[in-house]
């Protein structure tokens, strides 16, 4: 006989399920006493899986409940379960799948996939053959709920269905999805993958393009004999009407793009279509002109919030191979000059594809390329004009062979566009001339420096003293890069660099005044003890102290100042003596503090944080940089302290 309730139990059980949805803290804590008694009961499952497929007369809320309560239990105790109520309760989903409410039919399919998961599919060998027939009902809500229980057994248990016990239900299963392709109801095309190419539904075509891209990162031996179709359905895709779908669909190009063999084998019959419909993808949408205030020039005395400010990690001054390569990933790309659209977008993911291809194809992608630009670099909307500079900097690196000859004439233009009215575009511009750096160092290096790095240097401080807060970060970011590249090439100007920087410290606002000891500190690390004069020393110091002296122990502004100082009192050597002793004396202070802060979290760690290291790890750094720097001259300090005990101590 099929088990039927004890009306009075069940009673109970719905009043619990009713208490449970309390917001009283001190009523949940006696329902889960009490439903800890009911796990007792062999038969309590039993009930709440009635609850869940039978008692329609109940609101949905409980009802699911009831199927969230049971899956917590099947999760927790599936293999204690009788025979008979776990049979029941197979039974009772299997025909619960189709109930009329989308809630219950969800909370059906989740409880499937806890089941299969836990009890092992090969154990409920009727499950994929009892949701496949379910799958020709006439009735949309069975067939829907059919689709949703298999698409989540298909996630959950991806290697048991690899198995070869069930090999054959994969092979009943996969032709069954195919024919679905042209159903009526978008949710359930879009469980599909090769659906028709110009469905109306955004959902349909978005899931579509998900899908591709996932096949192409693991199985790519399956995809290829269709290879063809894929890319012209992706070139239509990545045009979508809708941002949401083309973004999908522009995923494909940058993972088609790693894959290097197959790229290069598939890709150059479709790059003269391709190369067009990634640049206008470059280009910022009228929403996100909106959102990045582009209309507004002048913000430079708006303060930062400090949510807009972005963790920064410390990067230690011992370098190593892999390092170097780390903080090339962590930094921002420059496509990343729209932090208000820090999410991933469009313009973000073509300008990664065209970087990636140029990368892959090299010179050979430089026709496709250079026939857009002349029409971008001088169009009359600054929009197009601004994407136009976005993908000279893309293809900088993959393409610098090919863009050797144009670049005489196209440094000098970036450089006067440096004063382009649009701030947008100003900022894009020092990205972009930055990825040219080398060049240009090189060109000065062999021919002088009037032609381009002292126009460069020249426009690039005016920048970095801009009205604009992207265009200041934008410029001292570009100019750290052209630091790196020229090194003791600046020598000549270092008074006037100097006296740029030093005025953009009254200037900045937080966020921008983290960028800004970049810049020094490079300045510092690429000059080197050419900055050890005195009129240099009088200029810089003065404000890093008053900076120093404003800042306390624990604010996480001392790491960006404590790297600056770093690189300075190396560079500076014994031009650093008037300043060491307060700073030894903090740096020393911040290690013992983060030491003790650990012995604390060690002892008790209920009462107590554990500390942040980098603290100590910086103090640590910029004691390197003083010893570097002055020699001998940090005896008499090391001798006054206890920093060698402590150190022993880190070394622990």
């Amino acid at each position: 006989m099929t088990w039927q309730p004890d009306s009075s139990g069940l009673e109970q059980i719905i009043q619990l399920l009713k208490e449970s949805q309390s917001p009283d803290t001190e009523i949940q804590r006696m329902v889960q006493q009490k439903l800890e008694q009911l796990n007792q009961y062999p038969d309590f499952n039993n009930y709440l899986i009635f609850v869940l497929t039978k008692l329609t007369t109940e609101d949905e809320p409980t009802r699911s409940l009831a199927g969230l309560i049971l899956k917590n239990n099947v999760r927790a105790h599936y293999t204690n379960f009788p025979q008979t109520v776990a049979e029941f309760i197979k039974q009772e989903c299997l025909k619960a799948v189709g109930d009329s409410s989308a809630l219950i039919r969800a909370t059906v399919g989740i409880l499937i996939t806890t089941i299969a998961s836990k009890g092992d599919l090969t154990s409920w060998q009727e499950l994929l053959p009892s949701l496949c027939q379910l799958l020709d009902s006439e009735n949309y809500n069975t067939c829907e709920g059919s689709f949703g229980a298999l698409q989540k057994v298909c996630e959950d248990c991806s290697e048991q269905l690899e198995s070869p016990q069930l090999q054959k239900s994969l092979e009943v299963m996969i032709p069954k999805f195919l024919q679905f392709f042209n159903h009526s109801s978008p949710k359930i095309r879009k469980q599909g993958l090769f659906t028709l190419a110009n469905d109306e539904n955004v959902e349909v075509r978005k899931n579509v393009c998900r899908a591709l891209v996932m096949l192409q990162e693991v199985r790519m031996d399956k995809l290829k004999p269709h290879m063809s179709n894929i890319i012209e359905y992706m070139l239509l895709r990545t045009q979508d009407n809708d941002e949401t779908v083309a973004l999908e669909a522009c995923e494909f190009w940058l993972t088609l793009a790693e894959q290097t063999a197959d790229c290069k084998e598939i890709l150059p019959p479709f790059l003269p279509r391709l190369i067009p419909i990634l640049i206008n993808g470059m280009k910022y949408s009228e929403v996100d002109v909106i959102l990045l205030k582009g209309d507004i020039e002048e913000d430079e005395m708006i303060p930062d919030k400090e949510e807009d400010i972005r963790p920064r990690f410390h990067k230690s001054k011992v370098h190593s191979m892999q390092n170097d390569v780390q903080n090339q990933e962590d930094e921002d790309d420059g496509m990343d000059d729209d932090d208000s659209l820090s999410d991933w977008n469009l313009r973000k993911c073509s300008a990664a594809g065209l970087d990636i291809l140029a990368n892959v194809f090299h010179d050979e992608l430089l026709p496709n390329v250079l026939e857009k630009l002349n029409e971008l670099l001088f169009h009359q909307d600054w929009v197009s004009r601004e994407s136009g500079i976005l993908v000279l900097g893309a293809i900088a690196e993959g393409c610098m062979n090919g863009m050797l000859p144009h670049l005489p004439k196209l440094v000098p233009f970036l450089t006067e566009t440096l004063n382009d009215k649009k701030a947008l575009v100003r900022s894009i511009t020092c990205w972009t001339l930055s990825r040219y750096a080398h060049w240009i160092v090189t060109q000065s290096q062999q021919n002088g420096h009037d032609a381009y790095l002292k126009p460069l240097m020249n426009e690039l401080l005016k920048r970095i003293l801009d009205s604009n807060k992207r265009v200041q970060e934008a410029a001292c970011s570009a100019f750290a890069t052209l630091e790196e590249e020229a090194c003791t090439e600046l020598v000549p100007y270092l008074h006037f660099i100097l006296q740029t920087l030093v005025y953009a410290f009254n200037k900045y606002q937080h966020k921008n005044l983290l960028i800004l000891y970049d810049a020094i500190g490079t300045l510092a690390d690429s000059v080197g003890n050419h900055m050890n004069k005195q009129e240099y020393i009088q200029m810089i110091m003065p404000p890093l102290i008053e900076k120093w002296n404003s800042l306390r122990d624990e604010d996480k502004d001392l790491f960006p100042l404590l790297e600056c100082l770093s690189s300075v009192a190396t560079a500076l050597q014994t031009g650093f003596l008037p300043y060491c002793e307060p700073v030894f004396r903090r740096c020393v202070g911040l290690v013992q503090n983060t030491l003790a802060q650990n012995l604390s979290y060690m002892q008790n760690q209920e009462k107590f944080d554990p500390p942040d290291k980098d603290f100590m790890i910086v103090a640590l750094d910029l004691l390197s940089g003083l010893a570097e720097g002055l020699g001998s001259g940090i005896e008499q300090l090391v001798q006054s302290s206890n920093i060698l005990p402590l150190m022993y101590e880190c070394m622990q």
